[in-house]
This record gives structure tokens, sequence and C-alpha cells, in this order.
């Protein structure tokens, strides 16, 4: 893992332990993780933005009384 070693890494998580403190290194670690989740759905092209609700209506249009009628007589 980027050629750190086990010393490296205990030697990191003490120094950010000293500088943002215990109760607020997991809130840290959690947005890291999220950001690093987020980023690799966009990646993956997986990215929620871009999907569709589950009735299929993108909401640019406006559901008219006419356009209602003429989908339920097809």
């Amino acid at each position: 893992m980027f050629g750190l070693g086990m010393q490296e890494l205990v030697v990191i998580l003490l120094i950010a332990l000293l500088l943002f403190g215990g109760s607020r290194l997991p809130g840290i670690a959690a947005g890291l993780g999220g950001a690093v989740n987020s980023f690799k759905r966009a990646l993956n092209g997986k990215d929620d933005d871009r999907t569709l609700p589950a009735d299929g209506v993108t909401g640019d249009k406006v559901p008219t009384p006419d356009t209602v009628a003429a989908t339920k007589n097809v």
C-alpha cells in the first residue's frame, strides 16, 4: 500500500491523533471514506445524480391533463 510499512502508518496515525484529537478523528475518517466511495462510484459511472426516479419521471415537464389522458388511452 503505497510503499508504507506498519511503522510509518502508526506514526501517521499518532500525528493525526495529536493534531485533531480523539473526538474529531472518527468524523474526519468517516468523511474521508465517504469522499473516496463517492469518487469510486463516479469513476464507475454509477453516480446517483444521473439516475432516474423509480416512476421514470425526470421532472423536466409537468404533466397536463391532456398528456395524462393521452397516456391512459395507449
